[in-house]
């Protein structure tokens, strides 16, 4: 600005200014007649099983049409997410009918639920459940595992409910087990064992937990 101009004046806008795009939302009715909202200004492409482009709605609709093949209602899926094996098993199902990692990932995204678990796009594409934030389920589950676990399986829980929070529900796989167990202990598996127990008890610790995350 220049002394005396108003103090309202705007500055002059760069030739190649382009106004700021506002996200929009769109209602996409399923087959349950029921809608879901995504975002339209995410420029994202999905491909169906056939190799055919699909718009965000269609992919949508596809993957509603092919959930009841996973599970019943709301409750198995519930069931079926909160053991690490049959979630994976779940995962793997749902990539060879073409609704893999990448994918889900951009319905996260359309869905405005990147801080959410991978369980609530299914939930909410299927069943239209509110999306809840990873942080929200992992203070859920502290409260529950303060009334069933010590305080030394406690304070594992704790990390790995912060991993959960931070990196998403992948750090809940089976697999990611002895890695958390090296990063939380710096890679002193004995001082691990001596404080949750033997291995059987350390995964029966790691697998029991998360079932408080999906209760809600």
């Amino acid at each position: 600005k220049r002394p005396g101009d108003p103090l309202n004046a705007k500055e002059p806008l760069p030739p190649d200014y382009l106004p700021p795009v506002r996200a929009t939302r769109i209602k996409v009715t399923l087959a349950d007649g029921k809608e879901r909202t995504i975002q339209s200004m995410v420029a994202t492409s999905f491909w169906g099983p056939d190799g055919k482009p699909l718009s965000a709605a269609q992919f949508m609709e596809s993957l509603f049409g092919a959930l009841p093949a996973f599970f019943k209602d709301e409750a198995e899926l519930r069931s079926l997410w909160s053991a690490p094996d049959t979630r994976k098993a779940l995962l793997v199902g749902l990539a060879d009918k073409g609704f893999g990692a990448a994918a889900m990932a951009e319905m996260q995204k359309l869905i405005e639920a990147e801080q959410s678990d991978l369980f609530d796009v299914l939930a909410y594409v299927a069943y239209t459940r509110t999306p809840i934030a990873r942080s929200d389920r992992a203070a859920l589950a502290q409260d529950a595992s303060a009334m069933e676990f010590g305080d030394r399986q406690r304070a594992f829980i704790d990390f790995v409910l912060n991993q959960y929070v931070t990196q998403g529900v992948g750090e809940l796989d089976s697999e990611k087990l002895s890695p958390l167990l090296k990063l939380r202990y710096k890679n002193a598996i004995d001082d691990a064992l001596k404080d949750l127990g033997g291995a059987q008890e350390i995964r029966k610790l790691f697998v029991g937990f998360q079932r408080h995350l999906y209760t809600c």
